[in-house]
């Protein structure tokens, strides 16, 4: 990148957000018909489907996220596209006891934890080599906030 990352503007927010919530659910439905067959990359990333429960409304929210694998464990992060807040659903996860993730065809129950600096460490190469527009994301909060990295294990059944 030659020039600055800047952090978006409160207009570029709302518009990015519109966006992303919109084109998500599109994705959903996409994902969800075709058993993960079609629309499960962006940009060349591998996406799955986050299903939570909302805390507040008790509503099931999906959302379709980028993921690494690391072992049996699912890598996220809480970037919304490197805007200036956590995206909601973070919030709903972090008071889940468990979420479900749909990688392809197959749906399994995880629990969430935010990754350790140590393991921040070695995850963001990894994750910044998956989708390298992560690299920029962590620029442009630099100042404003972190971008958490999530750690979701499978919870034996």
């Amino acid at each position: 990148m030659t020039e600055e990352v800047k952090p978006y503007t409160e207009r570029e927010e709302k518009i990015g957000s519109w966006l992303i919530n919109r084109i998500g659910r599109w994705q959903t439905t996409v994902y969800e018909l075709s058993g993960g067959r079609i629309w499960n990359t962006f940009q060349g990333g591998p996406v799955a489907i986050l299903t939570v429960v909302g805390r507040k409304t008790g509503k099931v929210r999906k959302i379709p996220l980028l993921y690494l694998r690391s072992g049996d464990d699912v890598v996220m992060t809480a970037s919304k596209g490197g805007m200036s807040k956590l995206p909601v659903w973070y919030h709903n996860v972090a008071a889940a006891d468990t979420v479900d993730i749909q990688i392809g065809a197959e749906k399994n129950t995880y629990r969430m934890r935010e990754a350790n600096e140590q393991e921040e460490q070695v995850l963001w190469p990894q994750l910044e080599a998956m989708y390298p527009d992560y690299k920029e994301y962590r620029l442009r909060v630099e100042d404003i906030r972190t971008i958490p990295v999530l750690i979701f294990s499978p919870v034996a059944g």
